[in-house]
């Protein structure tokens, strides 16, 4: 099944280009240099009813049409340049057909586009082996209002999010630009299309059912048309991280995605099949000029539902033959991945709130909370927000009895509530780690309460030992500002691995790494953790501060000076 259910996404990923004459008298938005390209999903193959994303076609709309940011419902194709042309390459449909990739011989010459966050080709290539290429016209254009009213709520200007749809090197287009067409979604149809009495249709899965840690596909085409033979539709897997919105119109992934797989689908299995949770909104995006390392995902049911509306008030356009609701199903059984271990983790992280900065945490028992130094920066107390069920978020207040000295190479902090939490379940603290285990993190990440705390997958990818000890675990998951303080997981057991101290940040280039982080080994901890709940005694942890010229070496990221060698004269 590992196998075979990928192909499933393969077979109904294709890419959208959109271009137009040069010498048409219209006046839509101004046009970049070629056509523009991004991913699509092939709903059903007869009629060939095609959804992608509406910011490839946002340049080719008519100025009097240009939506002003109302509650606009709709934009038929007589909003758009009449000479507009739309053509789709897909995988061939053959019984037993399997995606491959063949790659075209030839001199490309100076013809190659340069990589753009919305990528443009102006290069005519053959068509790739195994694929065909359709014309297409448009159906409508229209937008997802569930998910801009999670977007905005989420999103917040103030925080200086930012989704790259520029060359580098430019002037970031402004929070209400990006926010403008990021809810918009294109409804297409191929024109003598050859599926004719082909039984296939996508089959979609409301999102009110995903939990966060669901395990899922994505599969898009970066760069959009460009060289199609190497990057249409291409895998990644991760898993659902976080969601908001009402039925989680909005999710977000941390399975990594590139610029041109807008569009594209997000899958979760289901049983024996995969089934299409939501369509790709923004691979890439930064808060405060830090790369996030999610993917942004609109669901799918929300998607159908509101071209379903559309659909039913204008009978003229029910000649596409998409009647939306009878692609979204009802699921019968639990989606694959889940088992009980991602809720228990969530729950032991909490928000630790100081004035107005804040971080994470992660309880130890019903009373104890450790985080980082530079979360409680220096408090005497601290507010603690914590979420015992997905639908409930509960506030406690907790003083800070011990924060490691600024010199000291573990940034750590003790928090005690001044009551003791009800029916919380300690996490189990690790005793070992395995290099390339997989392991999750948890932490409230870039969204503080609004939304919970969000989870990340990776693996252990390194344990750094002094004297035989673990001093310094490395981990793949996306790790963010606000994840400070949070716990690093085995994934497969639910054990405490660390606790979260931060990313990695090259100040050189002003540039962050969410997928390199550093956290404090429990084992480091756990001598103290039990002394003081045993004996109320702190002379464990204020140890941390003494620690040996070798520790501080390691977490200042420095290599140890080699010994002078002694003169012999």
């Amino acid at each position: 099944m590992a196998e075979t259910l990928p192909l499933t996404a393969m077979r109904v990923g294709c890419v959208v280009t959109v271009s137009r004459s040069p010498s048409s008298s219209q006046t839509p938005r101004p046009l970049p240099k070629g056509p523009w390209s991004g991913s699509g999903v092939l709903l059903t193959l007869d009629p060939g009813i095609i959804l992608c994303h509406g910011i490839i076609f946002s340049p080719f709309i008519l100025d009097s049409e240009y939506p002003d940011g109302s509650q606009q419902k709709v934009l038929l194709a007589e909003s758009f340049s009449s000479d507009i042309r739309i053509q789709v390459l897909a995988p061939s449909q053959g019984k037993n057909q399997t995606p491959s990739r063949t790659w075209l011989s030839g001199d490309q010459g100076d013809s190659f586009p340069v990589l753009r966050f919305n990528p443009l080709s102006n290069h005519q290539q053959e068509v790739p082996s195994g694929t065909k290429q359709w014309e297409a016209e448009l159906v409508l254009m229209a937008p997802c209002l569930p998910f801009q009213e999670a977007f905005s709520k989420v999103f917040t200007a103030s925080d200086q999010w930012y989704f790259g749809d520029s060359e580098v090197g430019q002037e970031p287009s402004s929070f209400a630009e990006d926010l403008r067409f990021l809810h918009w979604f294109a409804l297409l149809r191929l024109v003598d299309c050859d599926f004719h009495g082909a039984d296939s249709w996508v089959r979609c899965v409301p999102a009110k059912w995903l939990k966060k840690g669901d395990p899922v596909f994505a599969c898009g085409s970066p760069f959009g048309s460009f060289c199609p033979d190497i990057f249409m539709n291409t895998l990644s897997k991760g898993i659902v991280s976080n969601m908001a919105g009402e039925g989680n119109a909005l999710i977000l992934t941390d399975a990594r995605c590139l610029p041109g797989t807008e569009g594209g689908g997000v899958f979760a299995t289901l049983g024996a099949d995969l089934h299409l949770i939501g369509i790709i909104v923004a691979p890439l995006c930064w808060k405060s000029n830090e790369w996030v390392g999610l993917t942004l995902v609109c669901a799918i049911n929300h998607i159908l539902a509101g071209i379903g509306s559309i659909l039913s008030e204008s009978p003229c356009l029910l000649k596409t033959g998409l009647h939306s609701m009878e692609l979204v199903m009802e699921p019968r059984g639990a989606l694959v991945g889940r088992d009980g271990m991602t809720q228990q983790m969530l729950a032991a992280v909490v928000l630790v709130e100081c004035g107005p900065t804040w971080g994470s945490g992660v309880m130890v028992n019903s009373r104890l909370v450790l985080t980082c130094r530079h979360v409680v920066n220096g408090a005497s107390s601290v507010c603690v927000r914590f979420q015992p069920s997905p639908d409930k978020m509960s506030v406690a207040k907790g003083n800070v009895i011990f924060a490691t000295k600024d010199s000291s190479p573990f940034d750590i902090a003790l928090v005690e509530l001044e009551e003791s939490l009800s029916a919380f379940q300690e996490p189990v603290l690790a005793s070992q780690f395995n290099t390339g285990e997989d392991v999750s993190i948890v932490g409230f990440g870039v969204f503080g309460q609004a939304c919970g705390p969000s989870v990340t997958s990776g693996i252990l990818s390194a344990v750094i030992t002094v004297e035989d000890k673990p001093v310094m675990l490395q981990a793949t998951c996306a790790v963010h500002g606000g994840s400070s303080g949070g716990a690093l997981f085995a994934t497969q057991s639910g054990k405490l691995l660390g606790i979260v101290a931060s990313n990695t940040r090259d100040n050189s280039l002003g540039v962050t790494y969410p997928h390199l982080n550093f956290s404090i080994p429990v084992t480091v901890l756990q001598p103290a953790i039990l002394e003081y709940i045993q004996h109320r005694s702190l002379s464990g942890f204020q140890a941390l501060n003494w620690v040996g010229d070798k520790i501080q070496v390691v977490w200042r990221l420095q290599r140890e000076p080699e010994e002078i060698p002694r003169s012999k004269l």
